[in-house]
């Protein structure tokens, strides 16, 4: 019972958030591309960087839909039409909208997804940002010293007494527990605790959980001495940062590819990295942080290009 309530709020939140989106918006009712992100720090900050480099470099004018919502809710308004374009990872693509069983060989994960996408939806999925954001174990620092994890493996022989904490997606994705805790024979004392993704961390701090599933690019990891295990067996698959963009959309507003495909590998892992912390740590306001990031990386010059 409880699961079929869970799932009627996520399909009633789904059904709002598309809801939400103005039908017009994609027509030039008040701006000519709709941009979206997910429901988390990086994915405002990625959605901004795209919004600024478009308005930059096309003169189009932008509607920014930023923290809409989760891969679902994105991907359903890109094929509603009631968005333009976002930024996805690969391997949740591959595995989460194509359902495709987890690969390691990141140029066939985005050439599958690249293809499929065309394929089957009629999106362009252009090259990837130049970093990837994995899914990141996470333990205590203290606890890493404790017992000298650097593994998931070597973490597997404590988790029957642990306590973990997960977020709604990572629960029931392909990708997610179900198939982590197969590998790696991970079973603890209760069943995960479905979080928030921003309380996660602080409930980690807080000892109510002992392990969790972030993100490898977040800012605060280091800053609040949270530690990563390797995951040593090489379970999930590839998380290239890409934007996709409806085809249709690049039909009306074909000046929109060269500079969308310009932001190809403009992004490094540990850029990313400083931009969360940036905008989380510092509390940095995220178009400032964007806007100085570009003009740093993409000289006027270039970007008329």
């Amino acid at each position: 019972m409880k699961k079929f309530i869970l799932l009627c709020f996520v399909t009633f939140s789904l059904i709002l958030a598309i809801a939400s989106c103005n039908p017009s918006t994609t027509s030039g009712g008040g701006g000519d591309i709709v941009v979206a992100s997910k429901d988390f720090t990086e994915q405002d900050i990625l959605g901004e960087l795209l919004a600024q480099h478009i308005e930059n470099t096309t003169g189009l004018s932008v509607i920014r839909r930023l923290h809409l919502g989760g891969t679902f809710v994105c991907h359903q308004a890109l094929l509603a039409a009631q968005i333009d374009t976002y930024i996805e990872y690969t391997g949740t693509a591959f595995t989460g909208i194509l359902k495709q069983k987890p690969i390691s060989d990141p140029q066939a994960v985005y050439q599958q997804v690249r293809s499929s996408y065309a394929e089957q939806f009629d999106l362009e999925v252009t090259p990837p940002l130049g970093f990837e954001n994995t899914f990141a174990i996470i333990v205590r620092g203290e606890d890493a010293r404790a017992y000298n994890l650097q593994t998931i493996s070597q973490a597997a022989q404590y988790t029957p007494r642990w306590q973990a904490g997960f977020g709604y997606e990572f629960i029931q994705r392909e990708d997610g527990f179900p198939g982590l805790a197969q590998t790696y024979g991970l079973q603890f004392a209760r069943s995960p605790r479905v979080m928030d993704l921003g309380l996660m961390y602080r409930a980690l701090i807080d000892k109510q959980v002992d392990m969790v599933a972030g993100n490898s690019t977040d800012g605060q990891i280091a800053r609040l001495d949270l530690a990563i295990l390797e995951d040593d067996k090489h379970y999930f698959p590839p998380y290239e940062a890409a934007p996709i963009i409806r085809q249709a959309t690049l039909k009306k507003y074909p000046q929109l590819l060269p500079p969308i495909q310009q932001l190809g590998n403009l992004i490094t892992e540990d850029e990313m990295r400083s931009l969360n912390y940036q905008v989380e740590g510092e509390l940095r306001d995220i178009k400032e942080v964007v806007r100085e990031f570009l003009q740093a990386k993409i000289s006027p010059k270039n970007a008329k290009k």
